[in-house]
């Protein structure tokens, strides 16, 4: 039995620090060392929850290709067991600029899954009664998958999913919404309009995410709660990750039976300790214990 079971989501950054964002339009511009390590969405679930004492396991498609191997060896470094299946394609990629105060901008090669489902319904079936929750990436092989992901679902057992930044409306984000019970999505393009969009999502728990601003909470009851920023306990470095790292404090805090606003509070805290790490690979420490 693990604790936190990570659907989709695993690849590799470069990450590149630039004087500012937006760019300055120039030639070249001369930057930091250029760094290529673990990263995109669920690997940064699967790492933080990790990192905050969660037995995680990850089921996903790499490339056999030297990125792919990367991925591998970072995992194996965290605990992290992994189910894989080969991607003829590759594996994912991103190019992470990232400026002096640690704001980031991502260009994510998402190497589209070609051919039938790269899991079986068993497989996916088998994998999901054994996690005590279950976190999907909106990677497109999991759509086939989310009926037997749904069904398989042990009593108890929630499934939450990361639409990042959705604007309500897109239609390859609906599926993954509607399979959920715990939906996060950031508020970067829905600006005023995340209450009507938590509505017509109820009676799912929405989670707007804000950056340094915070986040807010719709139980799917009508009401909306407000998460207030927390303080990073460093000089903040890189918020690539952050709202990955929101995730898993946020799952870790109701495992263990924490009220969804306490859970949030503990969230924000978590996110703010990944902001002062550069990259996902955390030390012993840096993320708070609950």
């Amino acid at each position: 039995m693990v604790d936190l079971l990570v659907v989709g989501g695993l690849g590799v950054d470069v990450r590149v620090r630039v004087p500012a964002l937006p760019l300055p339009a120039a030639d070249s511009h001369t930057v930091e060392p250029i760094e290529l390590r673990i990263g995109n969405t669920g690997a940064g679930v699967a790492l933080a929850g990790r990192a905050l004492g969660l037995r995680v396991r990850v089921v996903d498609t790499l490339g056999a290709d030297p990125a792919g191997d990367l991925v591998r060896a970072a995992l194996t470094r965290a605990g992290v067991p992994a189910v894989l299946a080969q991607d003829s394609g590759g594996t994912r990629r991103s190019v992470n600029l990232v400026d002096p105060g640690g704001r980031r901008t991502s260009l994510y090669d998402p190497r589209p899954w070609r051919g039938d489902p790269p899991f079986s319904p068993g497989q996916i079936a088998e994998l999901v009664a054994d996690a005590r929750h279950v976190h999907l990436s909106i990677m497109d092989w999991v759509v086939p998958s989310l009926a037997a992901m749904r069904a398989a679902l042990p009593a108890g057992v929630s499934l939450s999913t990361d639409l990042h930044d959705w604007d309500g409306t897109n239609p390859y984000h609906r599926p993954f919404a509607e399979a959920a019970d715990l939906v996060l999505v950031s508020g970067v393009r829905l600006g005023e309009h995340a209450a009507a969009l938590a509505g017509t999502l109820a009676p799912r728990t929405v989670v707007v995410t804000r950056g340094a601003d915070g986040a807010e909470l719709y139980p799917g009851d009508g009401t909306r709660l407000v998460v207030p920023p927390a303080a990073a306990p460093g000089p903040v470095v890189d918020s690539n990750g952050a709202g990955d790292a929101f995730a898993a404090g946020l799952i870790a805090g109701r495992l263990r039976g924490e009220p969804l606003t306490e859970a949030a509070r503990y969230a924000a805290r978590v996110a703010a300790a990944a902001c002062a790490h550069d990259g996902m690979e955390y030390p012993p420490g840096l993320l708070p214990a609950g």
